[in-house]
Formats: structure tokens, C-alpha cells, sequence
């Protein structure tokens, strides 16, 4: 595993084994059992379907890297099918705080009504969700939209993650708002952790930034955090993927898990695997 680490973010990371917590939650809390460890969640019958995605995401070593803890406030951006939301609900929810936000669904365009509704309803069904699967009521949720924070997160939060989602952030002009709200959440010493889809080493931003591709240029990933107050504190190669040339026609959609071409060259791409991934991290700018 190759990591490199911006000074003065050695110690953060020092001691990156998996995070086990047994300590008793407190009574107020809405679980009786004690915080599983990582390597537990991980293990959970509810992440079968999950797994086979692990060789390609790493999420212990991940969130090793990000500095995530049990007892943290963390938040994930845009949770979508929520892969990573049955890693850290279950992981933070008993001893610390998981929350989710997404992007102002007011401020987007809508091919159909019934995208428009969904994305609207987004907030309300996340909440029950998850509340369902965690055996817990949707009032002990966080949820919200960028434009809807609420006052008492202002400064709390102490990750705050955001997995292969920047390239949709960038083509829609909605990573401002995003790391706004970022910004506004997290306490002082607080992080973002970014996962993305890697372009190749040269690629122009006419191919890979102005075109949606999936895949984005680092300096491009580092310009839009160096605008928004953030600098980059450390980098790691534990998502790469040497085998993904990264210059699909068809963009990283190409490859597993959309398969964007079906059962053609299907062997191929499986044999490839998911997308090549810079996995960065970013502190607030002095």
C-alpha cells in the first residue's frame, strides 16, 4: 500500500489497523450493544451483496486513511445506493454520529417528473430508510440538503466523505455549494476525505473536465477544494488500478459495476475491474 502524507499529517495517521471499539454506549443513545468494530460491520450479513466490491474500494484501508473512528461525527455526501451508508451507519451511529447531505435539489435540472420527485423526496425516504434498517426512529437521522443545514451541525462534524461523486459535482457547477457546506460543518482540525475516478496522466481538460467522463485530473480535484478554502494534507494509491486505462469512449461507466455495454466485451472489462481512484484528503486552509 503506498501512502503518501503532507506534513503535518503523519501522526494522524499513524496506527492505520482496523478500528475495534467495545466501550458501552451511553444510556441516552438509541443502541443497546456495544459499537461493533470495523472489521465486524464489514463481516455483516447485511453487506453480502456489498462485498464483492471491497477488493476494489478498500474500505477499511479507506477509512484508515480518512482517520475515521467509531466515535466521530461523519458525514457522507450524496450516499446514493449507499454502499459506503451500510459501512458507516452501523460503524458510527452506536458511539458517534453518521450524517448525510445532499445538494439542493431546487438548484437542479430534471429530465422527468418523476426524477424531480424523487430527488425531492430524497431528505424523507433516507431518513426511513435507514432508520428501518438500523432499528431506530427516523427522527434519530441526519439528513439534509445543502441548503437546509441545520444550525446545530455548523462545526461539529469531523469527516466529512465524499466517494466518487466529484466529477457529477464539477459538470453540474455544484461543488461550490457542496464544499461550502463542508466548510461550514466540519470543526477546525476536521477533514475531507475524497474518493474519485482517476484520468490519465497528461489528459487534457478539454477530454476530462469540460467532456463528463467520470474520470477527473487531480490538479483539477485540487483547484476546486484550493477555492473553496481547503489544501490538500495527504494522498493515497490504495484505490488505484493500474489495468484501468481510463479513456473509455464510454467513459468509467464502461467498466464494472455499470457495465455500460452489457454482455459485449464483458470479460474484458470484469477482468479489468472497477475504475482507477485517487483517494486524497483535504484540511481547511489557513
Amino acid at each position: 500500500m503506498n501512502i503518501k502524507l503532507l506534513a503535518p499529517l503523519a501522526a494522524l495517521a499513524a496506527g492505520t489497523a482496523l478500528v475495534s471499539f467495545t466501550a458501552p454506549v451511553a444510556a441516552e443513545a438509541h443502541m443497546d450493544a456495544a459499537a461493533p468494530s470495523l472489521e465486524e460491520v464489514l463481516a455483516h450479513e447485511r453487506r453480502d451483496d456489498d462485498r464483492a466490491r471491497d477488493q476494489y474500494r478498500n474500505p477499511a484501508e479507506t477509512l484508515a486513511f480518512f482517520g475515521v473512528e467509531p466515535t466521530m461525527t461523519v458525514a457522507e455526501y450524496g450516499p446514493g445506493g449507499g454502499w459506503y451508508t451500510r459501512v458507516l451507519a452501523p460503524y458510527l451511529m452506536p458511539a458517534g454520529q453518521y450524517i448525510a447531505f445532499n445538494q439542493d435539489s431546487d438548484g437542479r435540472t430534471y429530465q422527468t417528473r418523476a426524477q424531480e420527485a424523487r430527488s425531492k423526496g430524497w431528505t424523507e425516504d433516507f431518513k426511513s430508510n435507514l432508520a428501518e434498517s438500523m432499528g431506530v426512529e427516523a427522527s434519530e437521522v441526519m439528513a439534509f440538503e445543502t441548503d437546509e443545514m441545520p444550525e446545530e451541525a455548523a462545526g461539529t462534524v469531523d469527516r466529512v466523505l465524499i466517494f466518487r461523486s466529484m466529477h457529477g459535482l464539477n459538470i453540474g457547477n455544484s461543488a461550490d455549494d457542496v464544499l461550502k457546506a463542508a466548510r461550514m460543518m466540519l470543526k477546525d482540525d476536521g477533514m475531507v476525505g475524497v474518493v474519485q475516478h482517476r484520468a490519465p496522466e497528461g489528459a487534457s481538460y478539454d477530454d476530462y473536465g469540460a467532456r463528463q467522463r467520470g474520470y477527473m485530473r487531480k490538479q483539477d480535484v485540487v483547484a476546486i477544494f484550493e477555492a473553496n478554502g481547503f489544501e490538500l494534507a495527504g494522498e493515497s494509491e490504495i484505490n488505484a488500478n493500474p489495468n484501468d486505462p481510463a479513456n473509455w469512449e464510454g467513459g468509467v461507466w464502461t467498466l464494472p459495476p455499470i457495465l455500460r455495454y452489457g454482455d459485449q466485451d464483458r470479460e474484458r472489462y470484469m477482468a479489468i475491474g472497477e475504475s482507477d481512484r485517487m483517494t486524497l484528503l483535504f484540511r481547511k486552509a489557513d
